[in-house]
Parts: C-alpha cells; sequence; structure tokens
C-alpha cells in the first residue's frame, strides 16, 4: 500500500442510525384514527417517556414498534429492522412489559423465572432479577397468590429477564406501592448504565422527570413536543404568574417578564407588602396539561 492509499473507511449503518425510527405512522380503528402521522426518534442507550391522556395512541405506537400490531402507513425501524417482518434475532434483543399478564398462575415466582429463563441466550442470574424487582420474599409464592403490584414486579421481570438490547415498558409501575416503584427505577438506571435503549409509557410525571432522557408528548395521535423534562414546554416555563388581592379582589397576570410589574406594585403600595402577593412558574405538570390542551385533571392522572 502506499501512503497515498488509506484503509478503507466501515461504518456500522445499522448502529450509527436510531434505535426507534418512526415516520409517518398511521393506524385507526373503525375509521377514527388514533394515530395521525406520529414521528419520533430514539437514540441508542437512550430513555424516552410517552406521555399523553387516554386514547391519544401511546400503547398502540409501543405495540407497532414490538411488532405485534400492523400499522395502517408509515416507517417504522427498530434496531435497524421492521417490527412487522423481522425475524426470532430481532426478537431476542427486545424486551417487552405490556399491561397485561403473561406469566401461568400455578408456578411459584421463582419456577417462572427459571421457567422463562430457558428461553433466553443470556437470561440475568434468577437471583439478580428478583432482588431488582423487590421478590426475593416471594420468590416461593404462587403467582396466583400474588398482589396486583407483585405480579407487575414479576411481568418486569420476565420483560428484562434476556438482557435486551431495547425494551418496552407499557405503563410498567401501575400497581406498584412507593417502594416497589423506586425499586423498577433502580432497575432502569440499570439498564440503562449497561446501555440498554428504554421506551415507556407512563401516568405519572415525576417517573418520567426521574428516569426519561427526553419526553414524548402524544396527543390525537401526534407528537406534540419532545424535550427533556426540564425543557418540555420551553415557551410555556417562561410564564410567570403573578397573583395579589386589590380592594378585596383577587387580580392574576400572567408575563414573561413580571419585574416591571412587580415594581409597580410595590410602588403603588409604597413598598409595603402587596397583599397575597404570589410569583410562581408552571410546573411539569402545567406545562403537560397545557401541551394535551387540558385545563384540569384528566383521566390519567394518578
Amino acid at each position: 500500500m502506499t501512503t497515498t492509499e488509506r484503509e478503507p473507511v466501515v461504518v456500522d449503518t445499522v448502529r450509527d442510525a436510531p434505535a426507534v425510527c418512526v415516520r409517518g405512522l398511521r393506524k385507526s380503528y373503525g375509521g377514527r384514527a388514533v394515530l395521525d402521522g406520529l414521528d419520533l426518534e430514539v437514540s441508542h442507550g437512550e430513555c424516552v417517556a410517552l406521555l399523553g391522556p387516554n386514547g391519544a395512541g401511546k400503547t398502540t405506537t409501543i405495540e407497532i414498534l414490538e411488532g405485534v400490531r400492523a400499522r395502517d402507513a408509515g416507517q417504522v425501524l427498530v434496531l435497524g429492522e421492521d417490527p412487522a417482518v423481522a425475524g426470532r434475532g430481532w426478537r431476542a434483543r427486545v424486551g417487552v412489559v405490556t399491561q397485561g399478564e403473561a406469566a401461568g398462575q400455578a408456578l411459584t415466582v421463582l419456577e417462572t423465572v427459571e421457567h422463562f429463563a430457558v428461553y433466553h441466550a443470556r437470561p440475568r442470574p434468577t437471583a439478580d432479577l428478583l432482588e431488582a424487582v423487590g421478590l426475593q420474599e416471594q420468590s416461593g409464592t404462587r403467582v396466583a397468590q400474588l398482589s396486583g403490584g407483585q405480579r407487575r414486579r414479576l411481568a418486569v421481570a420476565l420483560g428484562v429477564q434476556g438482557d435486551p438490547d431495547l425494551v418496552f415498558l407499557d405503563e410498567p409501575t401501575t400497581g406498584m406501592d412507593p417502594v416497589a416503584r423506586r425499586q423498577f427505577w433502580e432497575l432502569v438506571r440499570g439498564l440503562r448504565a449497561a446501555g440498554t435503549t428504554v421506551v415507556l409509557t407512563t401516568h405519572y410525571l415525576d417517573e418520567a422527570a426521574e428516569l426519561a432522557d427526553r419526553v414524548a408528548v402524544v396527543s390525537a395521535g401526534r407528537l406534540v413536543e419532545v424535550a427533556p423534562p426540564r425543557e418540555l414546554g420551553a415557551s410555556l416555563r417562561r410564564q410567570v404568574t403573578v397573583t395579589w388581592t386589590e380592594d378585596g379582589r383577587p387580580r392574576q397576570v400572567r408575563t414573561e417578564k413580571p419585574e416591571p410589574l412587580l415594581r409597580d406594585l410595590l410602588l403603588t403600595h409604597r413598598h409595603q407588602c402587596v397583599p397575597d402577593l404570589t410569583v410562581t412558574r408552571p410546573t411539569l405538570e402545567d406545562v403537560y396539561l397545557q401541551l394535551i390542551g387540558a385545563t384540569g385533571p384528566t383521566e390519567e392522572r394518578p
């Protein structure tokens, strides 16, 4: 090889591409559009949380990405393959935790986990898995005797048992008590630290803020906004609400620049206390409700 020649550059196009790439995804039921041109990308090793009201299309999106539901239109690539036609090798790289229950009722927790372990080429150690989901004390309990929250933990354990490259978690902590939820959070953090890509739907805004690198808000089958939790609804977050009492009546002003208003109020009251004065910025919940067009609590709030 001469000094002017170079080694060819080898590019891993599958790895360099997003772990999940969705373009123009559409799905209708009975003539009603559930997904109406949804676009979404998820990078390798990223955790993305899907938020949205009931009927927004979150679960349908997840099921299409898992390859268990057909789409009407659009392009979908998950780990470089179309889930609709991907084979067993692809499925071995994907973990799934659905809203339903897949485990049998007659086996114990330990028997169930060890039974499903034989289907994986690289299963996580059973003892570590049970500890991660907080089921060590229930290892000898039959599945039929578990509480709803404990069954949810078992479903999570089975979903991540194969050490997947990508895991889909559809409302994984529903029914869990606060301690179990935080144990699950540690499990997700461990998966991310190991490079696992995570896509989850959740009803809990605090969970999305705690776990997700980015939050994707879905409403009416479309992606409304996607951003890190602290940056979600950036324009909305700049709106400050100033409230006070004047002549016995409550007053409220929303503005991006509260300083002039506060200065005028202090001058009006001769630098004394302004009655009932508060200055607040919108919380993540406030931003979420505005993004989906809600003015109050929705059905999806816990």
